[in-house]
């Protein structure tokens, strides 16, 4: 059964691939998985349909036959469970794989969004120089910890996996800060990402929705 995602009709980030339907839209690219794509405004995001699948109104969802998923870090676990190329068949190198998932989510993408917020909401404020420093310190020092683990390795550990699909797409939140650049190994990691066919698709399709709405 092909599996049913649901992203923007107009995408706020304007077609650059930080929607985080391409998190899903790539991880599907990578096992070979045809999925279609059903768009929802945001308006319709807050309906009672959409929160059947999704509580919290957001996207993306995942729908396969009988399952409904949301959350971008369950969805994609679910995907590379069920299909080989996302996690490694070694129990050992599996759980490290599906650690560093975690470790995107939950301890890179927190200070990363903070810093996000505050560009974007914040520039107009008059506090907002002072206040810019507290929000970019938190991510230079993950960046920095990253950066010295991932050293002159390609992947996080071993062969590209989920991990690093989770955590290349977190990194490419800081697209229009330079900060990445402060630490090139980052930036060459995040490279090797997006330079993967199955990211391209991925980015391709989800850039098509954005000039369509735009057409």
């Amino acid at each position: 059964m092909i599996p049913t995602i649901t992203a923007f009709e107009n995408s706020p980030d304007r077609g650059e691939g930080q929607a985080r339907d391409m998190r899903v839209r790539w991880a599907l690219e990578e096992v070979g998985v045809p999925y279609d794509v059903r768009l929802v405004s945001f308006r319709e995001m807050k309906e009672p349909a959409h929160r059947a699948l999704h509580p919290f109104g957001q996207i993306p969802t995942y729908e396969e036959g009988d399952l409904a998923l949301f959350e971008t870090g369950a969805i994609v676990f679910h995907i590379a469970q069920r299909h080989a190329g996302l996690l490694p068949e070694n129990a050992n190198a599996r759980a490290r794989a599906i650690t560093w998932m975690f470790a995107a989510l939950n301890t890179m993408e927190p200070p990363i969004v903070d810093l996000e917020i505050a560009f974007l909401l914040e520039r107009d404020k008059a506090w907002y120089e002072q206040r810019l420093p507290m929000v970019e310190a938190p991510v230079r020092d993950r960046l920095g910890q990253l950066s010295r683990r991932l050293g002159n390795a390609d992947w996080l550990d071993g062969a590209f996996s989920a991990g690093d699909l989770m955590m290349v797409t977190v990194l490419r939140r800081l697209d229009g800060s330079d900060m990445l650049d402060e630490y090139p190994n980052l930036s060459a990691y995040v490279a090797r990402g997006e330079a993967r066919p199955a990211f391209r698709r991925a980015f391709d399709a989800q850039l098509a929705v954005f000039t369509a709405s735009k057409g």
